[in-house]
Parts: C-alpha cells; structure tokens; sequence
C-alpha cells in the first residue's frame, strides 16, 4: 500500500486499438466486462493550465479489486495520453489513487511539492489531476475523485466483474447521471 493515498486502485493503459486491447484482456487474461465509451465527457480539460477539448475512448473493468483502463487518443490534443505515445510507448501509462476527499488530498499532494500536468472532470463529482511524476514509463499518479455518480459508476464495473462468465464481453458505460 502507498504510504501517501493509500491503494493503487487503477492501472491506465494507453493503447493504439482499443478494440484490440479489450478483446485481448477479456478472451486472454479473462478481465472483464469491459465498459467502452467511445468519447468520453471531459468538462473543464487542462494541460500545463490551457484549456482543450479532447475526444479520448476508455474501457473500464475490474481484476479483483483494482481497475484497469485502456485509452485511446482520438484527435492530436495535449494531452500525458499523447505525449506517452509520441515517446514511442503503449502500455501502462499512471496508476490511480481513489479520493473521496478530492480537496484535502489534492491540498495535500500540492503542499509536497507534486505539480499538476493534466485535468478534468468526468460527470458529478468526477474529477481527476495527473501529476508530472513520469520517472520512467507508466509511474505517472493521478488522484481521481470518486464519490457521487463517477464513485457508484465504479462500484458497478467492479460488482459486473465478480463472478463474470466470459459473456457480453463490451457494454456501454453506466449512465453517470445523479441518482
């Protein structure tokens, strides 16, 4: 366990073909269901503190109790996603500590001296901060807020997964709508 933010809660794999990735982690490793979204919603995006539209793809499942993503880079945004792939690199890109207390573990993380590469949100009390802490391929952190709708979301891809038959492989994203 990280002495900082507790468990590494997701593992973010940047992929060329997501597709591809979600067929081989589902028919080879068997993880999955895979929830895809072909575009996610990213409001208030920032990348070194300048404001973008991106169009990223992500599938979300669950191998016991830690999640893993795969992306994919739709459109030549800046973005970590882009800049791992224009270093000639695919795979594991950051690691993921989950927060239910966004505000104090970002405060937190600040007051240590880590620096803010990339942000977002994702649906109501979904938002994210990948920090520059590339030391060497795939150790980027982000803290990512997980409570209300994105938190149950979570909870819904990790309860899919248990007990999971190898059937309906891809499904679409549970709604992240306020419930």
């Amino acid at each position: 366990m990280s002495r900082f933010l507790g468990q590494i809660r997701q593992l973010g794999y940047v992929v060329p073909d997501i597709e591809a990735a979600m067929d081989y982690w589902g028919k080879t490793l068997g993880v999955g269901p895979w929830f895809y979204n072909p575009r996610v919603p990213i409001v208030n995006y920032q990348y070194d503190d300048q404001s973008y539209e991106p169009h990223n793809s992500v599938a979300l499942a669950n191998s016991g109790f830690v999640q893993v993503e795969l992306i994919q880079t739709r459109n030549d945004v800046p973005s970590m996603y882009r800049d791992f792939l224009q270093a000639g690199r695919t795979g594991l890109q950051h690691v993921a500590y989950w927060t239910e207390d966004y505000d104090a573990d970002l405060e937190r993380l600040l007051k240590q001296g880590f620096k803010p590469k990339m942000s977002g949100e994702v649906g109501e009390r979904g938002r994210f901060i990948y920090f520059n802490t590339e030391y060497h391929p795939g150790t980027v952190i982000e803290l990512s807020e997980v409570a209300g709708a994105k938190g149950r979301m979570f909870q819904q891809i990790r309860e899919a997964s248990e007990g999971w038959d190898g059937s309906d492989l891809i499904r679409p994203f549970p709604d992240l709508g306020a419930q």
